[in-house]
C-alpha cells in the first residue's frame, strides 16, 4: 500500500518542508530585524519579498496540479 501512495506522500512531504522553511526564514528575518532596529518600510519590503516567494511556490503547485490533471505534464 505504501508503494501505491509513495508519489503522493513525497509531494505532500516536500510541500510541508517548504512551508516549514518559509516559516523558519520568516522567524529568523524577524529576529534579525528586531535586533538591528530596521525601519518599518524596510520590514514591509522584506516581508513582501518573502510573501511573493511563498506565493510563487503555491502558484507553481497549483499550475502543476492543473496541468497534471489535464494530462499535459
Amino acid at each position: 500500500m505504501l508503494a501505491e501512495y509513495f508519489d503522493l506522500i513525497e509531494a505532500v512531504g516536500l510541500d510541508l518542508f517548504f512551508a516549514f522553511i518559509f516559516i523558519f526564514i520568516g522567524l529568523t528575518v524577524r529576529d534579525v530585524m528586531k535586533t538591528n532596529d530596521v525601519p518599518p518600510i524596510g520590514q514591509a519590503v522584506i516581508y513582501l519579498v518573502l510573501l511573493l516567494g511563498c506565493v510563487g511556490f503555491i502558484a507553481k503547485s497549483i499550475i502543476q496540479l492543473i496541468f497534471e490533471s489535464q494530462g499535459v505534464g
